[in-house]
């Protein structure tokens, strides 16, 4: 039996999503729970490894249960409950969680045939929010929102972010990977100033390489400061060579948002193309 798991989590004090020895991971915290759950030796399989720091509001992770979890599962199944008792698994690994969890289990449903969290998904998408010198500072924001000097553009912002979308190779963009590939399509990215006067990124691709996200943001906030332009930052893609005019924002400001699947009946067939795609180039 495979389970789709929509997850949401603050990834303030994690050491990123994938599980490491003697840290705390959002991956190691819910395989824990889920383990107190059904028992064995769980392991997800998500659709973005998000960096520590990073949050995500709407994560998707799989688990393939093995005969004794299923039973386990099913046995435990209350009066009412027509699928095994899957739907309300969510509520049960919150409840080992704990009440005001900064990881939570928020939806858990049977996977329909040939779904896979990370290798059915079509897109992922992210949000940014940077705070300017025009906008009171917000203690409860502190944890999911970047500060950064001066006025900005948002204009100029936005203007940046429309140039560098389209697929193309972010070397310039990412932190480079031994033997992976940086090319990506950007599908969006732009910017608004939202009432309170928080600037939010909203930036969406086919994948994205490490620290790319954040790249991106800190290429069009150096736009909004004036320290670059919209020619310099298209430059500095093709060109292929990071550069210390594009500084990597903090993670805090970062938040996976969603994660697009094809219909149905086309999962496993993007499964087997993206799998295909990543044999050859190194994801």
């Amino acid at each position: 039996m495979r389970i789709r798991l929509d997850i949401s989590y603050d990834g303030s004090h994690f050491r990123g999503w994938a599980r490491q020895p003697h840290q705390r991971t959002v991956q190691g915290t819910i395989e824990g729970a889920i383990s107190r759950v059904l028992g064995g030796d769980p392991r997800l399989v998500v659709a973005g490894r998000t960096d520590a720091g990073v949050h995500a509001s709407g994560q998707v992770a799989h688990l393939d249960l093995d005969d004794g979890q299923a039973a386990r599962l099913a046995s435990t199944r209350r009066r009412g409950e027509d699928d095994d008792g899957v739907a309300a698994l969510a509520r049960r690994i919150r409840g080992v969680l704990g009440a005001y969890a900064d990881a939570a289990v928020t939806r858990t449903s049977i996977a329909p045939d040939g779904f896979d969290a990370r290798f059915s998904a079509v897109w992922r998408r992210y949000e940014y929010r940077v705070a300017d010198d025009s906008v009171p500072y917000v203690p409860l924001e502190r944890h999911r929102t970047t500060l950064v000097r001066g006025e900005l553009d948002v204009a100029a912002m936005d203007a940046a972010a429309g140039a560098l979308r389209g697929l193309h190779d972010f070397a310039a963009y990412c932190k480079p990977r031994e033997e992976a590939t940086t090319i990506r399509t950007l599908l969006d990215f732009g910017w608004v100033r939202e009432a309170s006067g928080v600037l939010v990124a909203t930036v969406r691709a086919d994948a994205f390489c490490h620290s790319m996200v954040r790249a991106l943001v800190g290429g069009c906030v150096a736009v909004g400061q004036g320290r670059l332009t919209v020619d310099d930052v298209v430059r500095i893609r093709d060109e292929l060579v990071r550069v210390p005019e594009v500084k990597v924002l903090a993670a805090r400001g970062l938040t996976l948002t969603e994660v697009g699947y094809p219909a149905d009946e086309l999962l496993a067939q993007r499964a087997s193309q993206t799998r295909a795609r990543r044999d050859l180039d190194t994801d």
